[in-house]
């Protein structure tokens, strides 16, 4: 919105001073050249107008005024109350702050956040456009709203290159770093090609990488990857290639896990189901299969928020870890509303009257599988849910009851 009081429309007017109010966040000299204001410019009340609405344009203002004080234009305003962070999508440009000075040079009125569209959107678009084509990258800039998973609210804008497609390109180790073994570089080729992400690539990298290595029990194993700039573009395509620093450290073996003595799971039961024993190699997925199963041990005896805490202690010397296990155990749940999904009534009472956790009972979740698994005792549901796809979910309600749901599918060819 735009309101003016000023001369009549033929009138010129040179100010001495230009002054904007009402726009703390930015400087006086950013918004005169947003507006495309200078000092010494003959301005008629339609030439302030025009400028006003320059300066409108941007998106950044919810109204604007102006009016002069002697000498001095006065140019009062409102700041948009909902801005957001801008987000390099597979943009292949130098993040940080180097680059949000560059756009700022190039935008005055960008300070790092900007309006889900207008004319600032348009002009940070632009500039990005300017900075690939530098680095001779002709490609077309897009602004799209983005909310976080799971999420509806716009959290941020995310600015990609719509065409040509952008793409992961080589691997460079760099110099220092382990040799990749066979695997690693099969992860890597897996990668190579695959749409390139500013920040989801180098981070999926790292993490399909490290699970690598702390399978092989190298678990202080320190993995990075950034991109190697400049991209290399044809008329096709962009690759944007990576180097990688790889620093595997030593391989483990397991020395011991101790329990602490108010676990509800015993050392000798612990034991006794543990695939990895002393003297193994200290691989990730054993072990957190030792955890899943210290979890569920706690979930069916009704602590379903239950944490189980980890630590390990690495002797580098000798190769060794050995890990003290403690549990937060949490509140206690008790069986809530039961439901079933996709069964017919006769099958739905015949479930029922099979199912043997009574509501308010504390709850215990190896039922279901045990359930599932034998329909405790009656052999035609046992046989019906053999042939079914049987999955179940479970709401944890804020009175510690737990609603479950039973859901059968039947299996593909059965």
């Amino acid at each position: 919105m735009l309101a003016a009081a000023t001369a009549a429309t033929a009138q010129k007017f040179e100010p001495a001073a230009i002054e904007f109010k009402g726009a703390d966040d930015f400087t006086n000299q950013e918004l005169m050249d947003a507006a495309g204001l200078k000092l010494g410019m003959a301005l008629s009340s339609d030439d302030v107008n025009a400028h006003a609405k320059q300066l409108m344009s941007s998106g950044m203002f919810e109204s604007l005024g102006f009016r002069t004080d002697g000498d001095t234009l006065i140019i009062e305003l409102v700041e948009v109350t909902q801005l957001y962070p801008v987000k390099m999508g597979n943009l292949p440009l130098a993040g940080g702050t180097a680059l949000d000075a560059r756009l700022h040079a190039l935008c005055p009125l960008y300070h790092g956040k900007i309006p889900r569209e207008g004319g600032l959107t348009d002009d940070v678009k632009k500039a990005l456009e300017t900075m690939l084509a530098e680095q001779k990258i002709k490609a077309t800039v897009t602004a799209t709203p983005q909310a976080p998973a799971g999420g509806s609210a716009v959290a941020a804008i995310r600015m990609d290159i719509a065409t040509p497609p952008v793409l992961v390109g080589d691997f460079k180790e760099e110099v220092g770093s382990n040799t990749l073994d066979e695997p690693a570089q099969r992860i890597l080729a897996q990668q190579t090609g695959s749409p390139f992400d500013t920040e989801g690539t180098a981070a999926h990298v790292e993490a399909d990488l490290r699970m690598h290595y702390f399978d092989l029990g190298y678990l202080e194993a320190e993995i990075h990857a950034q991109p190697r700039l400049p991209a290399t573009a044809t008329a096709t395509e962009i690759r944007v290639p990576l180097i990688l620093s790889v620093s595997t450290g030593p391989m483990y073996r397991l020395a011991g896990v101790q329990l602490a003595p108010d676990v509800v799971v015993t050392q000798a039961e612990f034991d006794h189901q543990s695939h990895i024993h002393a003297g193994d190699v200290a691989d990730v997925t054993h072990m957190r299969a030792n955890w899943d199963y210290m979890r569920q041990q706690y979930h069916n005896r009704g602590m379903l928020k239950a944490n189980v805490i980890a630590t390990p202690t690495f002797d580098r010397d000798k190769g060794a870890v050995t890990y003290v296990v403690t549990v937060e155990p949490g509140p206690l749940y008790s069986m809530g509303k039961l439901s079933l999904e996709n069964v017919t009534d006769e099958l739905a009472a015949q479930m029922l009257k099979q199912w043997k956790m009574a509501a308010g009972a504390v709850f215990d979740e190896s039922a279901i599988t045990d359930f599932f698994a034998t329909g405790n005792e009656d052999p035609s549901l046992a046989r019906t849910f053999a042939m079914s796809n049987c999955t179940y979910a479970l709401k944890l309600n804020d009175d510690q009851t737990v609603d479950v749901v039973l859901k059968l599918e039947k299996k593909a060819g059965k």
